[in-house]
């Protein structure tokens, strides 16, 4: 079994391009309401590179600044780590970051969570499993069942399917995790991927199952290849976000027929925003409401939104539990 090794578990340090920070906050210590700063700044790890960077942050900064009245400047972190040291070392004000840091940056440095990441209409996902036997694992016919995202039809099983209002929920199916049995063939992904790694092998393990000696673990990369893996034969089980099967279909046309969904782990939770507890409350409150009200605002916000961080739009509904049980599955990774 390969060592697990967690680099969100534990902050480590990361240089940052940061240019134009300001140090100085100037709000009060406990967040209360106050004397606002001259500037704040966002760190954050965007989806676009290089010659892109500067024009797909201006629109989201100008927006802010210019609603706040202060000076919101945007800058670039090498990961998602080193927006959490940004915060910790107040060179950053606001962090839009994963999961795994938005735990860290509230436990270590006290920040506020006020926004989860919204992607297909979604704040969290589950990691499926796939098969390519489904008369193992399966207690019913396969169905053929719409996703939406993809608008492509996809093969389930154990009553997965998603319907009108599903968007592939977990925990579900998961007894059928009972029928891995000795020397199955498993492809995971990297020790650090929740939905290719950690989530699985948590279901596995509470199903009883020892993952170091049960099962044949089959290393992968990538979630389309977590895919193929169960499609070409090379395993009999594999893990991936919902539904990775729509990254293959071009090389595998047939893999709706090919490779079953049949389980759901628990939820895992997307990124979102949080803010230092130096700044003012009240700056804090409008902060949300601004970026929370973001997307709808324009046609530009709102590609600016998916072009920058992949997201359809943020919220306020923080459901800060599943960030803190991420935080505890990170934690059995981490040693």
């Amino acid at each position: 079994m390969r060592k697990p090794l967690i680099a969100t578990s534990t902050l480590v340090v990361a240089s940052l391009a940061l240019a134009g920070c300001s140090g100085d906050t100037g709000g009060s210590d406990s967040g209360e309401s106050g004397d606002w700063p001259d500037s704040i700044t966002i760190s954050l790890v965007p989806s676009v590179e290089g010659e892109d960077l500067a024009e797909a942050l201006d629109p989201l900064t100008a927006y802010l600044s210019e609603n706040l009245g202060i000076e919101v400047n945007g800058v670039v972190a090498n990961d998602y780590a080193a927006t959490v040291e940004a915060l910790g070392a107040d060179q950053a004000q606001v962090v839009i970051t994963d999961a795994g840091s938005l735990y860290n940056a509230t436990e270590q440095f006290g920040a506020e969570l006020i926004l989860r990441d919204v992607r297909f209409g979604a704040t969290a996902y589950s990691a499926v499993a796939y098969t390519n036997n489904p008369d193992k694992y399966c207690d019913d016919e396969p169905v053929m069942a719409n996703y939406a995202a993809s608008d492509i039809e996809l093969s389930f099983c154990n009553g997965i399917e998603p319907g009108e209002t599903s968007m592939g929920e977990g925990p579900a199916g998961l007894d059928a995790f009972s029928n891995i049995d000795s020397g199955t063939k498993v492809a995971l992904q990297a020790a650090t991927s929740p939905a290719g790694y950690q989530y699985p092998i948590v279901a596995m393990q509470d199903a009883g199952i020892d993952t170091d000696a049960d099962i044949t673990q089959v290393p992968v990369e990538g979630n389309n290849n977590a895919v193929l893996s169960v499609y070409n034969g090379d395993a009999e089980v594999s893990f991936a976000y919902w539904d990775a099967r729509t990254t293959v279909t071009e090389e595998a046309p047939d893999v709706a027929e090919k490779v079953v969904a049949f389980a759901y782990t628990e939820m895992i939770p997307n990124g979102g925003v949080a803010v230092s507890s130096s700044l003012p409350a009240d700056l804090t409150e409008q902060l949300t409401t601004l970026m929370d009200d973001y997307a709808d605002s324009s046609d530009e916000a709102a590609d600016v939104m998916f072009n920058l961080v992949g997201l359809s739009d943020w919220t306020s509904e923080t459901a800060e539990d599943e960030i803190t049980r991420y935080g505890e599955i990170l934690a059995l990774f981490s040693n």
